[in-house]
């Protein structure tokens, strides 16, 4: 009996141990470094319970102070509108079904602004042929868009996996997820047009690129991996001369699992997914200091 009690005891303290180890886990990877490269963190991170799967991020063009963002594929096609403090101010459902939803960019179109949704996820190199959706960007209040445009494209050079996408103009560009970061090009039509081909333009050099975006302005491009965040001039995207003037390393802020990036002028916003202690995602915002 007295053995059956100690192993009971043991047990328990065995239990709690290990949920205080986790309780202590979470906390620490919830705290952030202050820095990273030329930039400090300014807000967060502020927890997103309604984006646990936090991928594409990019800054509105029509609402000041808006965020859009949504969850990965096996989510419904849900936008949602975030302020800077990583409020829900608006969800947006898009009226399509996608297979693998993994990139949103905003961009300048002939309505004014516009959304462009990246159904372009393959990781088993399997689709013939991606999907794009352009939409008028909604106001946050909005319950739905209107019917998207619709783009089916091809690569020139076979199936790729890809998690990010970034608008210049009318020009789109794929980065891949894979070892080097191919870049691949295509101009959209207005109306949009059956059919798109990508072709290859280079490479960035970069390993699992999660996500990319051009800056409101369009005078910069920032793309992401897990460990830094890295800009390029548009001028030189467009001509295929894919060499960054900054990188920032994002390691140091532990971020659990990092996911989107936006740039507005010398802010940068990150977004993470969340992890199987604490399912909510997570908004950083950090302000940075370089001369151009």
């Amino acid at each position: 009996m007295a053995g059956t009690m100690s192993r009971g005891v043991w047990q328990l303290g065995l239990s709690a141990a290990l949920v205080v180890g986790a309780l202590f886990l979470v906390a620490l990877v919830s705290r952030p470094g202050t820095g990273a490269g030329p930039c400090a963190v300014a807000r967060g991170p502020v927890m997103l319970p309604e984006l646990p799967e936090a991928s594409g991020l990019a800054i509105s063009r029509r609402t000041t102070g808006l965020l859009w963002s949504h969850n990965d594929s096996g989510n419904a096609t849900v936008l949602f509108a975030l302020d800077t403090s990583g409020t829900v101010r608006g969800r947006i459902r898009l009226p399509v079904r996608t297979r693998d939803w993994e990139d949103v960019s905003a961009a300048n179109c002939t309505t004014g602004s516009c959304l462009y949704i990246a159904d372009i996820g393959d990781n088993a190199l399997a689709r013939a042929r991606i999907q794009i959706y352009r939409v008028p960007e909604p106001s946050p209040d909005e319950k739905e868009t209107v019917r998207p445009e619709v783009f089916r494209a091809a690569y020139a050079d076979g199936p790729h996996n890809a998690e990010a996408m970034f608008v210049i103009g009318a020009d789109l560009f794929i980065v891949t997820r894979d070892r080097t970061g191919g870049v691949y090009k295509a101009t959209a039509t207005v109306p949009a047009r059956q059919d798109l081909t990508f072709h290859r333009i280079g490479q960035l050099g970069l390993a699992a690129v999660t996500d990319a975006e051009a800056s409101p302005d369009e005078t910069s491009v920032v793309v992401r991996t897990s460990d830094e965040a890295v800009l390029y001039r548009t001028a030189d995207v467009r001509r295929g001369a894919l060499v960054p003037y900054r990188r920032i390393p994002l390691d140091g802020l532990r971020e659990l699992q990092g996911e989107g990036v936006a740039l507005g002028g010398h802010t940068l916003y990150l977004a993470s997914e969340g992890w199987q202690f604490n399912r909510a995602g997570r908004l950083l915002e950090l302000h940075c200091s370089w001369s151009e």
